[in-house]
């Protein structure tokens, strides 16, 4: 099994995790699918997709968890950025403009250098 597919596998268990959870929350403030979608200004189908854990826009899932009242939670789970003290002070105090591949590191075919031979 290639990476990809496992990575595939990964990101839809977690879309159909967070449609069930999308779902469960939006029953326990009693809305219907139609109620959410016209309030965050979506589609029915697409507040259906959502919560089946299929494929769905961004926007729609911002609108939705705006509808639910839990927008900012979603924000609130990522780190902040700004805050990178020991990264700062590696690049003398600059914020990162872009990023860069690591150097690949090239193992030694061996340990032998010229003038270390046994006598």
């Amino acid at each position: 099994m290639s990476p990809f597919a496992t990575n595939a596998a990964t990101i839809e268990g977690s879309l159909r995790a967070l449609g069930a959870r999308v779902a469960k929350l939006r029953l326990s403030r009693n809305l219907t699918q139609a109620n959410v979608a016209r309030e965050a200004g979506a589609s029915v189908s697409s507040v259906k997709r959502l919560e089946a854990g299929e494929n769905t826009s961004l926007e729609t899932l911002l609108r939705v968890l705006g509808v639910l009242g839990l927008e900012q939670r979603l924000l609130e789970s990522l780190p902040d950025p700004a805050v990178r003290p020991v990264e700062r002070v590696r690049h003398g105090g600059r914020e990162r403009q872009r990023a860069r591949q690591a150097p690949e590191i090239v193992p030694k075919s061996t340990d032998w250098a010229w003038g270390e031979e046994d006598a």
